[in-house]
């Protein structure tokens, strides 16, 4: 067993266990990815559960922790293009307010382009 510090992620078995958590995130993410697009849509489970996901693989990436996994930023941008397809498609017919539209979309592209952001760095 290799241990580089006292840190909680400073070992080989945390680092496996980093990488099965990264993996389930990605795993559910790519599932709903493929699966029917009405499950994106913003009242479903998976259209909020998918930008979450997507929050905690990047914070957990930001850490540089041994083990954190990231799909690829190609996967990230089709991931994108999917969901926001469906999240416009979709977000009128539950009347928002047009300020809570703009600003929750703003946060969905957000979600997105940084992962997708750091992810092409890890792969430079």
């Amino acid at each position: 067993m290799g241990i580089w510090g006292p840190g909680n992620f400073d070992e080989d078995t945390a680092a496996d266990h980093l990488s099965i958590i990264t993996d389930r995130l990605i795993t559910e993410v790519s599932e709903a990815m493929a699966g029917d697009p009405i499950h994106l849509e913003p009242d479903e489970y998976w259209g909020v559960a998918v930008p979450c996901n997507l929050e905690l693989l990047y914070l957990i990436a930001q850490q540089h922790y041994v083990g954190a996994e990231l799909p690829g930023a190609d996967t990230i941008g089709e991931w994108k293009k999917t969901y926001m397809a469906v999240w416009d498609g979709a977000i009128d017919n539950l009347k928002p307010r047009p300020e809570y539209r703009a600003q929750r979309r703003a946060v969905l592209i957000r979600t997105f382009d940084r992962l997708a952001e750091l992810a092409a760095r890890r792969e430079a």
